[in-house]
């Protein structure tokens, strides 16, 4: 398994732009497809966008499309979430997740395969 810490969040205004960090520990990491989720008070987890183990396949919700895009650079152990025109309602808390095993697809990490999880990072939104 590995162990996940995210970083970057905060308060930004509508419009706005926030890049999310998610620094992994283990030497498979690279072997992984990722994921970043959110959840928002009183709102169910959401699947923000996933991305393969190579970085070459990448799925994104629909309200976040055109708008965020999901990276990582597997020589510095870590995936990123570049976050542009940023809304109110994309207020929540940030998790960095990683699939179950090395095995898990993007797809199948997207629909529930999970592994580890970072302890969240908030980002605020304000109108």
């Amino acid at each position: 398994q590995v162990q996940l810490v995210e970083s970057g969040g905060g308060l930004v205004q509508a419009g706005g732009s926030l890049r999310l960090s998610c620094a992994a520990s283990g030497r498979t990491f690279s072997s992984y497809a990722m994921a970043w989720f959110r959840q928002a008070p009183g709102k169910e987890r959401e699947s923000v966008a996933v991305i393969s183990w190579s970085g070459a396949s990448t799925v994104y919700a629909d309200s976040v499309k055109g708008r965020f895009t999901i990276s990582r650079d597997n020589a510095k152990n870590t995936v990123y979430l570049q976050m542009n025109s940023l809304k109110p309602e994309d207020t929540a808390v940030y998790y960095c997740v990683s699939g179950r095993t090395v095995a898990t697809t993007h797809h199948e990490l997207r629909g529930g395969d999970f592994g580890s999880w970072g302890q969240g990072t908030q980002v605020t939104v304000s109108s």
